[in-house]
Order: C-alpha cells, then structure tokens, then sequence
C-alpha cells in the first residue's frame, strides 16, 4: 500500500464532503482570526496610554476569553455534524476490509489537512484585519489610540496553543466513536428509524416553571441593584426552559397540531408535521441552541447600540453641570473660599460660568425595609437591599430652589432619585418623619447617578437633625465633622479650556488641604468612550460571531434532514406526490424549524425589557425610547437576515430531496 495512501484518500473525502466541510472551515477560519485579532487588541500597550484605556482593556480581555470558551464549545458542537453525515462512509469502509484502525489514519489525516488549512488563513486573514479592526475601534472611540505594533507573537501562540487544543480535542472524540460503534450501525448512519417520542410533561412542567420564573423574576424586579443581582439567575432559568420546552414542549405541540384535522389533513402540513415529530427529539437542541444564541445576539447588540448613540445622555446623567465640585466634612466659611478660587481659575483659562448651584448636605448607607431604613450595626445586611440616603437642611435646599418651605421637627420632604416610592412617612436610624410633600424634581449631584444603589434624597428642619441621624461605626467610614459640600456650574469656553479649569480645580483643593475633588463633562468624555464605545465594540464583535454560530447550526440542521429526508421524498414522489407539493411541504416545514426560535427569541426580549432598562440605569442611561428604538431596529434587521438565511437553507434543503 502507498504511503500516500491515507493522505490522498483523506483530501477525496473532504472534497465529496464539501458541502459539509467547507462551511466548517470557513467557519474555523473567521473563529481564528477574530481570536486573534481581539487578543491582538486587548493585549496592545497603547490602550493604556489613554484615559479609561484600563477599563477598555478589561473589557476587550473579556472579549478574548469569551470568544475562546465560545469557540472551544461551539466547534466541538459542530464537529459532531460532521461525523454523523460520515457514519455510513466509515461503515462501508469498515465492510469492504479497513480496520478501525486504518479508518482513524484517514480521520487523523482529515483533521490534520483541516487544521492546516483553517490555522494559516485564519491566522494570516487576523494580522491583516487586525489593523482595520483597530481603526474601526479609534472610530468608535471617536479618539486617537497609538498601535505600537502591527503583528503580536503572543497572540499568534496564544491562538495557536487554543485551536490545536480545540481540534486535538475534536479528534480523540471522533476516534472515540469510531472505536465503540459496531460496523452495522455505521453503515446504516442516519437511516436508523426512531420511534415516535412520548410526551414528556414532567420536563414540559420543569420548562414552563422554570421560563415563568425568569419571565417573573425580570417583571417584579424593580430596584436598579435587585436587577443586576438577580439578572443572571433569571438568565438562567429562562435558558433551562428553552431547552426543557424545545425538548418536550415542541413534540407535545406538534401532536396537538396532529390532532386538528383541519390543520393537519392538508398536503404541505401533513407531511412536514408527522416528520417533524419523529425528528423533533434530535432537532430540540439545536434549535433551543439557535433560539439562545439568537437572545444573546439581539440583547448585546441593542443595549451596547443604545448605550453608545445615548452617550450625551450618559454624561449629562451624570455630570448634570458640565463642572462640579464635591468636599467632605466642609464648613460655610471654605464654602465662600471655594467659590472664590473657582471664580479666579475660570478667568485664568477664559471660561464663564453659568447656572452656578451649590448645597451642603449628608450621604450614608442604609437598609432599606418598608419605609425603615436602618442604620444599627445588628441589622443583618442584605446587598440588595442597601440604599443611599442623602439629608439636606432645609435652609440649603430653600436657597437651591429659591423657595422658602417651612418644616416641623418631624416633617420633612423627599425627593426619590431611584427606588420604591416612600408614602406618608418614612423611618431613618430609629427616628420617624412625617413626608410633608414628595419633591418632583431636585438640582442635585450626579454622583447619585453612578451608585448602583437606590437613592433618596430627604430635606430635614437643621442641621442638629442631621447629626442625631447620621450614623457612626462600620456603616460610615467618613466621621463626622461637618457637612459634605457641592458646587457645580456650566462652563462657556473650549473643551480644552474646561478640560484644563477641572484640572486645576482638583490640584488647588489638594493645596488647600481639602478633601474633595473637582470632575467635568469634557474631562470625562474619553473615559465614557473608552468604557461604552469599547462595549459597542466587544457588542459587534461577539454578536458577528453569534450570528455566524446561528448561520452554522441553521444549515447544517438544513443538510443533515435533507439527507435524511432524500428517500422518503422520492417514495412520496413514486406513490404519486408532485413537485410543487413537496416544495410547499419543505416551505412548511422550513418555516416552522426557522422562525419558531426567533419568536422565541423575541419574546424572551419583551420579558426581559423591563430588568434590561434597570441595568441600564446603572450605566446612567434612562432614555427609554432610544433603547426601545435600538431594540426595535435590531430585531427588524437581525430577522430581515434571519428571512435571507431561511431562503438560501430552504433552496439548498429543496435541492438534496429533489
């Protein structure tokens, strides 16, 4: 025998499995070159050059692990594909005199030639990209960031070491199977008929319970903090449904479509119904894969789109003055010299000032029960459950909003920035306070925008009252000396101009001894880029990938039925059924398999709107409407696509029966 035996005979079955193959091997080569490109980006020493480059970087090497742990899975998935279109090939292998052995020298051989010619156009395709994809992050962070180099080492090992392993991994699993199947099984493959599925309505039961959790868990939840604590379990449970229902609910829904008769007894639904409940066992997890992987496409995108459009949001959220200036433990007498000194620097760099407001008051956390919120070191904390309270006296906030509201000693006013709304009273560190009037609206710091927690802003009679409530011990790390001190104001002059003023601001309260800062909108800009324009980024990368996995998972369900189907069709067209019937047929069933996990899909997004839009929150963004456009535009698009891979996989599906 040739010793190029096993190597030409592994290239012929790659060839006459092309249909198979080169899919799979497109695929791995857009796997390693995003791989490699976002490592290429993530590991790059000029992020850290900019502001926010920190974070920027945390995000992109989070990116990097997600898109290996993604690949390691999904190739591994897709691998199993393959082998069961090659059963029969390997059984009539097995039959004509190869051993085992032999039949895993051509199998070795195959993953070799498919590694060799997936690694080096993935790799090269991720060098040239990466500088594009570098480019097209400088857009998007709307600033330039230096790339110091144009090719990594690292990052070439690093996506070497990766997908050897991932298809190392691939081939001991299909030696595996080759070893334990009998030559019979092989050579029968997909022909093995199955038996008609029982209902499973204890699964059918754990999906719908576990789906109405999540669905609950999302719906109730309304405190911004409780939204990203329980966010992922609800994620979770809705992602044990899917797949409980997909696998139980799909077969006992497609029987109760068998028993309408007027739905069933029709050519096109007869024959694609009846099919579909033989095949449905093996078809449920791919499509709950499609359905998952179709959320987490249309979720990433239209937060990360939302969040990114809505930027001069964000920074207005939370820098409601275009400069401010925050100090602790702050007296009316530095109050007076603080805005002093403001009113010099401003004129040393040419910037006015306008809208000017400022406030003392007190902030602290607390537990939050009820209208209770409590400050004793006994209570049991509960993460979910702590709230911010901030206390003005009531001669601050009279000379805020230029009113003049008098208070009794247990009266006073409060403002709910984020959390359940407080009636009639409300209870601080064991004293309780009648609320004269809820305040709709306060001109306060955006600090409160950039707590994860709820936030409540109470006006008290004095001073003195501020000091019997404000608690001491490990609940407050600051002591109490005096009042905490804001002072903010718009500023007309240039970007750079602001940028330098809060700059100077920060350095002369270190010269002075106090303890507070100075922060800007301007100064601030490449931060918040940084930190959402690199998750719009992350978000565009991971759902290309997302959606390429979908693609894959679609057409190889698409050609491995219609293998499977082949036969039956062309008894069906021998007995006398026409062409146009078994295309309407195959429309039907297509149809059915295709868009049952996008419904799906979407309605997990309507479920989740509500949590979605508390997390949100926390990221400063409260436009609603942008994010229900975001929303609205990616699922418009992201079906339109959807609809284009539906038509391609139904004509190539029609082709193999045909």
């Amino acid at each position: 025998m040739s010793k190029f035996f096993y190597p030409k005979l592994a290239l012929t079955n790659i060839n006459k499995q092309r249909k198979t193959y080169i899919p799979y091997i497109l695929t791995c080569i857009c796997t390693i070159a995003m791989f490699y490109i976002m490592h290429f980006i993530s590991g790059n020493p000029g992020l850290k050059e900019m502001s926010g480059g920190d974070s920027l970087m945390q995000i992109l090497f989070l990116g990097n692990i997600v898109i290996g742990i993604f690949s390691v899975i999904f190739l591994f998935y897709t691998n199993s594909f393959l082998i069961k279109r090659r059963k029969k090939e390997f059984g009539l292998f097995n039959i004509l005199g190869m051993e085992k052995k032999h039949i895993a020298r051509v199998v070795i051989w195959e993953t070799f030639f498919v590694t060799v010619i997936s690694m080096i156009p993935g790799l090269v395709s991720g060098m040239v990209l990466s500088k594009l994809m570098f480019l097209l992050l400088n857009n998007i962070l709307r600033f330039e960031v230096p790339l110091t180099h144009f090719v990594s080492v690292k990052s070439i090992g690093m996506t070497l070491v990766l997908f050897l392993g991932i298809f190392t991994l691939s081939l001991l699993n299909n030696l595996r199977y080759i070893h334990l199947a009998k030559p019979i099984e092989l050579l029968r493959g997909g022909q093995v008929g199955e038996k008609e599925p029982k209902t499973k309505w204890i699964l059918i039961f754990i999906g719908v319970a576990t789906l109405s959790s999540g669905y609950y868990i999302a719906l109730v939840t309304e405190s911004p903090l409780a939204a990203l604590t329980k966010f992922f379990f609800a994620v979770l449970l809705v992602i044990i449904g899917t797949y409980a229902l997909y696998t139980a609910g799909t077969i006992a829904l497609l029987k109760l479509l068998r028993k309408n008769k007027n739905f069933y007894y029709q050519t096109k639904h007869f024959i694609s119904v009846s099919g579909m409940i033989y095949r449905m066992k093996q078809n449920a997890v791919g499509l709950a894969n499609i359905c998952i992987l179709s959320t987490m496409v249309l979720v990433m995108l239209s937060t990360t789109l939302s969040l990114y459009i809505g930027m001069e949001d964000l920074l207005k959220n939370r820098f409601p003055k275009e400069i401010d200036i925050t100090a602790n433990n702050f007296s009316e007498e530095q109050e007076l010299a603080v805005e002093k000194m403001v009113q010099e620097e401003a004129g040393k760099y040419q910037i006015k000032l306008k809208d000017q407001v400022s406030y003392r008051s007190a902030a602290f956390p607390t537990l939050k029960v009820g209208n209770t919120f409590k400050t004793d070191r006994t209570t049991k904390k509960s993460i979910s459950k702590i709230t911010m309270i901030e206390l003005l006296p009531l001669d601050e906030y009279n000379q805020l909003e230029n009113l003049s509201t008098p208070l009794k000693d247990n009266e006073v006013l409060l403002y709910t920035f984020r959390g359940d709304p407080v009636k009639n009273n409300i209870t601080i560190a064991g004293h309780e306070f009648q609320i004269k009037e809820q305040i709709k609206d306060l001109s306060i710091n955006g600090d409160a925008s950039a707590m994860l927690t709820d936030c409540y802003f109470v006006v008290v009679k004095d001073v003195e009252t501020i000091k019997d409530l404000y608690p001491v011990g490990e609940w407050n790390a600051v002591e109490w000396k005096d009042l905490s001190f804001y002072y903010g104001f718009d500023a007309e002059g240039s970007p750079e101009n602001e940028i330098a003023l809060t700059k100077a601001l920060s350095q002369k309260l270190n010269q002075l001894s106090i303890d507070g800062s100075a922060e800007g909108r301007e100064e601030s800009r490449e931060s918040f880029y940084s930190l959402y324009g690199g998750l719009f980024f992350l978000g565009l990368f991971l759902g290309t990938l997302f959606i390429m996995a979908t693609v894959l998972i679609m057409y190889y369900k698409q050609i491995s039925e219609g293998y499977d189907d082949k036969e039956r069709f062309a008894i069906m067209q021998k007995v006398g059924l026409s062409r146009e019937e078994i295309k309407k047929s195959i429309m039907s069933q297509v149809l059915i398999v295709f868009f049952l996990p996008l419904v799906s899909a979407v309605i997990h997004i309507a479920f989740a709107f509500k949590v979605i839009t508390k997390l949100l929150a926390l990221l400063n963004l409260t436009n609603i409407n942008l994010f229900v456009l975001c929303t609205a535009a990616t699922i418009f698009i992201f079906a339109a696509f959807y609809a284009l891979v539906y038509t391609l996989t139904a004509r190539e599906y029609y082709k193999i029966v045909s």
